[in-house]
């Protein structure tokens, strides 16, 4: 399951992990983002243990959007040692998420 990052965990989920991390910008209006949303949940459980996935509610967590330069929904960005590696914005299929991580674990 997709953890959820918030401003105040973020640091610590995000930014210190040792592993690849997939971050979905999300909010629940947002159309496309109920179209990712599953698609994030199914990475989840494929690359559990090998990677960290989790979601970003932008209305409950301004903070965090406002410092990634998040203007558009959804946005999902790839983090590797705490810097971000990678950027999908709008809905795309899972393919291009997984191969995103993938590259990372390299």
């Amino acid at each position: 399951m997709a953890l959820t990052f918030t401003d105040a965990n973020f640091e610590e989920l995000v930014l210190k992990s040792d592993k690849p991390v997939l971050v979905d910008f999300w909010a629940e209006w947002c159309g496309p983002c109920r179209v990712v949303g599953p698609i994030v949940e199914e990475l989840a459980t494929d690359f559990d243990g090998t990677a960290v996935i989790g979601k970003v509610d932008v209305d409950s967590n301004p903070n965090i959007s406002m410092q990634y330069g998040i203007r558009n929904i959804p946005t999902l960005l790839v983090f590797k040692n705490g810097q971000v590696v990678d950027k999908q914005v709008g809905a795309v299929p899972k393919a291009v998420l997984a191969g995103k991580l993938t590259a990372q674990m390299a």
